[in-house]
């Protein structure tokens, strides 16, 4: 097996952004960087779930990027990307309700995805 080899992997998601991922239209998954994410990288396929429930979506991962923070985040991938739905003050506050301070500090991931056509 190569280290080249597509990988799927698993990710619940709040149905709010489930949704959105599901219609398409929002292309920026926020992450921390947490350590079984570090090696997430285009060409992978992320399975999201909605916790609790059978319900899927399928996208294909076409970039990872680092921030140091999810302000930057927002501001280098562009709100509308990540929730075409609220301003940038709000996911802001909305991203850090999830991750409290001491997880934003491992780093920011936006990861790029396309919905997965079947």
């Amino acid at each position: 097996m190569s280290d080249t080899t597509a990988r799927v992997r698993e990710l619940n998601l709040y149905r709010q952004y489930f949704d959105l991922v599901a219609a398409g239209t929002k292309t920026i998954e926020v992450r921390v960087k947490y350590p079984h994410l570090a090696d997430l990288a285009a060409g992978d396929t992320i399975r999201f779930r909605i916790k609790g429930t059978d319900e899927t979506c399928e996208v294909r991962v076409k970039r990872v990027t680092e921030y140091s923070d999810f302000e930057a985040l927002l501001d280098g991938e562009g709100p509308a990307n990540v929730n075409p739905t609220t301003t940038r003050d709000q996911q802001l506050t909305n991203i850090r309700a999830i991750y409290p301070p001491e997880k934003e500090s491992l780093g920011a991931l936006a990861i790029e995805i396309q919905l997965s056509r079947l």
